[in-house]
């Protein structure tokens, strides 16, 4: 028998509900909205539904709370669930919940985040998770006539997840700073004094055009990448071309600011740009240049406050240093360095990242798989 099928073996579970005041608190009452221009600045968290959203003076609330979207949740399917921790201040976006003696605040939170809510939620599109339906919600209590042991289990299962959380807290500390040392590198190695290197325009050093598929022509399990306007390629069962090109969304929410590295067959959309290097030009160095720098440049050379369209004279024209092949390559080596390490999903810091989530949610679900009755399956 393994230690987590020994810590659950026989334990007696009763299910209650979040109204049960004898077991938890909903301390809504000191709940307060402040408009932000009305916020005075401090260092006490200010949480809205899904995160924290300023540091102000003052507090509502002072302890170790889960917090609830009451409404405007990110997500319905993944619902919001945070926790909070000392001095904080609550608006009315979120319900503030804790255990009382006999329930641990951070077994109740991470038993939360597997919650199904939508059967809890009313109001169709502006879903809104209501008291009436927040005290509905059952929770797992381990042994509930032995409250020692009760809270001894429930503090054996937060050792454990939060074992997972910390990690994966480490590892996207660790993230955000080896993306502050890419950005420092990448505009240090991507600045060139006047007179340094020869300037050019995208169109004197690139070939660029356009796909002719639109979205609906994706297949789900084609053979071939088929990049569209989105951050994620779909597939498709032809491809346009079989070359080395930089693509990014000619319209759209990823107008400069999304780009893939294309290499071999690929499909592309009617709305998206293709951009190919000439021989001179390393492809690695026009992807990280474009990537650093093309949507400051579009946010510029736009009239309206906001770019939602491109067309290509504005490909054409955007300015791109040109130096020597071997200095290209230099920089691209020590950028796709802290390229991968920072974005890829195969063997950077995100991959990482993503096995250890998956690993907190694999004993999270066997840690809480307490047999359920009827009227708390979810």
């Amino acid at each position: 028998m393994s230690y987590l099928e020994k810590l659950l073996d026989g334990v007696e579970v009763e299910w209650r509900n979040l109204g049960d005041t004898s077991l938890f608190e909903i301390a809504n009452n000191g709940r307060k909205p402040v408009k932000a221009s009305l916020r005075i600045a401090g260092e006490t968290p200010y949480y809205g539904a899904n995160n924290i959203q300023d540091y102000v003076d003052g507090y509502t609330h002072d302890g170790e709370y889960v917090l609830i979207a009451e409404d405007g949740s990110a997500s319905l399917e993944n619902y919001s669930i945070q926790y909070a921790t000392g001095k904080f201040w609550a608006n009315n976006h979120v319900h503030v919940v804790r255990g009382k003696e006999r329930v641990h605040s951070r077994f109740l939170y991470h038993y939360l985040c597997i919650v199904n809510f939508l059967p809890f939620l009313t109001g169709g599109g502006r879903a809104k998770l209501t008291k009436g339906q927040l005290i509905e919600i059952p929770v797992p209590i381990p042994c509930p006539d032995n409250p020692e042991k009760s809270l001894a289990i429930q503090s054996e299962i937060v050792r454990i997840l939060d074992k997972f959380t910390a990690l994966t807290a480490e590892l996207t500390a660790e993230l955000n700073m080896r993306k502050k040392q890419y950005n420092y590198y990448r505009d240090q190695l991507l600045s060139f004094k006047e007179g340094e290197v020869e300037w050019k325009t995208l169109g004197e050093v690139a070939v660029i055009g356009t796909g002719n598929h639109d979205t609906q022509d994706a297949i789900e399990h084609g053979k071939y990448i088929f990049y569209a306007r989105g951050r994620e390629p779909l597939k498709l069962n032809v491809f346009d071309f079989d070359e080395t090109a930089i693509i990014t969304a000619g319209d759209g929410a990823g107008v400069g600011k999304v780009f893939h590295y294309a290499k071999g067959k690929y499909a592309l959309h009617q709305r998206a740009y293709r951009i190919v290097p000439n021989a001179f030009m390393n492809p690695r160095f026009v992807y990280h240049y474009i990537t650093a720098y093309f949507f400051t440049y579009i946010q510029k050379a736009s009239v309206s406050s906001s770019v939602t369209s491109l067309r290509r004279p504005m490909f054409l024209k955007f300015p791109i240093p040109v130096p020597p092949s071997e200095e290209q390559a230099r920089i691209v080596e020590i950028l796709d360095k802290f390229d991968t390490l920072t974005n890829s999903i195969t063997e950077g810091l995100p991959r990482e990242i993503e096995l250890r989530q998956k690993q907190y949610e694999y004993y999270r679900d066997l840690l809480f798989s307490f047999p359920r009755p009827e009227t708390a399956s979810n």
